[in-house]
């Protein structure tokens, strides 16, 4: 029985895992599970009920975090982490700037205020929006900005979870409609697209961009309706 990953394609913690099953070409199966509003079933495999999840025959996870670094004990063939226990430190605490750092006002400011919420029949808090692009997330950017100091990659000479995660925030960034402004933070702008290029990323993409459509298209019926 192959793996199965639950969740939604737009959260970026799912993104983060299937990019990462793809980059170790790991077969799997993947199972559509919201955000909110989960299937009673799902609690028996995700006790939070947060996204993503997996099923590996008799084991169970949840938390990307967690995941990624079960999949690349597993089943990886080229590290994620990097070449030796600093660099995979490094990692590690570049995975957490992005989950915690990042996601907060990149994800659940930005992107849920834009795409989520007026779907869901509630107001886009757009002072919010701004608060964490004008205020939050300039200095965020600036110190990723510095690590990366003409480098392609935070972390060595190649592709690390490092640069998935934060990448994963970028985008959802940008499926709200804002982009890195590349003058400012040219290094980061760059590590977006050269990671999204990557075939195990610009694979996921398409069928994102489809439902960020579907959901502006519905989101703008539904305020156009009379109360």
């Amino acid at each position: 029985m192959p793996l199965t990953l639950y969740g939604a394609i737009l959260s970026p913690f799912v993104r983060k895992v299937r990019i990462v099953l793809a980059e170790h070409d790991i077969a799997h199966e993947h199972v559509p599970v919201p955000p909110f509003q989960q299937p009673d079933w799902y609690r028996d495999i995700s006790p939070l009920g947060r996204i993503p999840a997996i099923r590996d025959g008799e084991l169970n996870l949840a938390d990307s975090a967690v995941i990624a670094q079960y999949l690349e004990d597993t089943y990886g063939q080229t590290s994620l982490y990097g070449d030796n226990p600093q660099q995979a430190a490094q990692v590690r605490w570049l995975e957490k700037y992005a989950d915690y750092e990042l996601a907060p006002w990149a994800t659940f400011a930005v992107f849920r205020n834009r795409i989520v919420k007026p779907v869901i029949g509630q107001h886009c808090d757009e002072t919010q929006v701004r608060e964490a692009l004008d205020d939050r997330l300039p200095p965020l950017f600036d110190y990723l900005e510095g690590l990366l100091d003409g480098r392609r990659y935070f972390v060595g000479e190649r592709l690390t979870l490092a640069d998935i995660a934060v990448t994963c925030q970028l985008i959802n960034l940008a499926h709200a409609g804002e982009l890195i402004d590349e003058l400012r933070w040219p290094n980061l702008s760059s590590l977006l697209s050269q990671v999204s290029a990557r075939s195990t990323v610009s694979a996921l993409l398409p069928a994102e961009h489809q439902l960020v459509g579907k959901m502006k298209e519905k989101a703008s019926g539904s305020l156009t309706q009379p109360q």
